[in-house]
């Protein structure tokens, strides 16, 4: 339990505040201490494995959608009175959706899981929703349940919420605050220091769980969850040790050792008397190394286990080789298109390149080689002509010098 002073933990006045450690996460100089885990906190997907790095949770990822990921608390709040601070951010591409719930209910992870609003069926407790509902550019709704409402199979999820505020998150570069309120007599959120919803009629029981989810669209906003705080104003209620910390191993009888006080050696006279602090000495020295050695071999067993876990998850050469090999196959073919469409897009810029330049060239030498020539159909005209004309003058001839009829 840390003890803070400042701005963010003051209530009323300068009102201490003591952060509960085992609900809380991203208030220190980092997420996780071995970088594979939130200590008291269970990070899983759903179709994607949430990253998690030194100073944030990735919940859903840029690229692909339609994936889901989700954060819950390992503890329950055993406070009454309480104040929860959320960072996240929210990016994505100009037409990218997706939604972000806070959960403070009584199932927790086991039943809830990565669901959102409108996959969850029954719950019992609080969700807060950050999602794109109303076209306003965003908005933080809050639904309560008691178990007894389905959301999943209701005909109309969206008209459940009991407060809500407009609140533009996507790409602002920057995490949004959002802080969850719980005191004897009122219930408040407030959102980048602004009140987004006030109400006296909500008394959230104890021993509930906290969680976050989020779920991507096809053209996906990627939700990042950078701290998770929360802190209660009562000294005599704050967290006790946590309750998931197994408590130090007792040793076992007969390998305490005993402490031997230094002596001058001038002060034990006799031979005997050096002989036995001697033997003692040795023997407490041979206990100390049997010590040791038993604590190694532990240590050595502990590291085969893990070393056996990375074994048996990690990918065996033969699959890396195989895989290895079908990218290969993959580029080859890639360049083998690669030269095909080089080829077929230089016949294509050839042929272009013929009919829009040798085409109207052929026209023109076939009309001009072989279009009929004007002396020809000239000589033709006047042949013809003097053929009429000496075919009349025959006519005329013969029909004078042939024989008369009268009357």
């Amino acid at each position: 339990m840390k003890l803070l002073f400042g701005l963010p933990w003051v209530v009323v006045g300068v009102t201490a505040q003591y952060v509960i450690e085992s609900s809380s996460f991203g208030h220190g100089q980092s997420l996780s201490p071995d970088k594979a885990n939130v200590p008291g906190w269970h990070i899983f997907g759903e179709g994607y494995l949430p990253q998690l790095y030194s100073d944030k949770v990735i919940l859903t990822p840029p690229y692909p959608g339609n994936r889901r990921g989700a954060i819950w608390a390992a503890s329950r709040v055993s406070q009454a009175e309480w104040t929860a601070e959320i960072g996240f951010r929210a990016t994505g591409p100009e037409r990218g959706g997706g939604n972000l719930q806070i959960w403070y209910t009584r199932e927790g992870e086991a039943q809830i899981a990565t669901s959102s609003i409108y996959t969850v069926g029954k719950f019992d407790g609080l969700v807060l929703v950050v999602d794109m509902y109303g076209g306003k550019g965003g908005s933080i709704r809050g639904f309560m349940n008691d178990g007894g409402t389905d959301y999943k199979n209701h005909h109309s999820v969206d008209s459940l919420a009991f407060g809500h505020c407009d609140y533009a998150y996507r790409n602002l570069g920057r995490p949004s605050i959002i802080q969850i309120k719980q005191e004897a007599n009122s219930f408040e959120v407030i959102v980048d220091h602004r009140q987004c919803f006030f109400t006296e009629k909500i008394k959230l029981p104890s021993d509930y769980s906290f969680g976050i989810s989020a779920a991507s669209a096809e053209t996906a906003d990627s939700f990042e969850a950078y701290k998770f705080v929360l802190t209660t104003s009562s000294s005599t209620t704050r967290e006790e040790p946590r309750r998931d910390r197994a408590p130090p191993p007792s040793s076992p009888p007969g390998n305490s050792l005993p402490a031997l006080e230094d002596v001058l050696a001038s002060s034990i006279e006799s031979q005997e008397a050096r002989f036995a602090d001697l033997h003692n000495r040795v023997q407490l020295m041979a206990h100390a190394v049997d010590n040791i050695f038993s604590e190694l071999t532990k240590l050595a067993e502990r590291s085969e286990e893990r070393h056996q876990e990375l074994a048996r998850n990690a990918m065996s050469t033969d699959k890396l080789n195989a895989m290895d090999q079908r990218i290969q196959n993959v580029e080859t073919i890639v360049r083998d298109y690669k030269g095909q469409l080089s080829n077929l897009d230089r016949l294509l810029k050839e042929s272009h390149s013929r009919l829009t330049v040798g085409l109207p060239q052929h026209m023109s030498e076939i009309i001009s080689t072989r279009s009929p020539r004007m002396g020809v159909f000239l000589t033709v005209f006047i042949v013809f002509q003097l053929l009429l004309a000496g075919s009349y003058v025959v006519y005329k001839r013969r029909r004078a010098n042939g024989p008369k009829k009268y009357l």
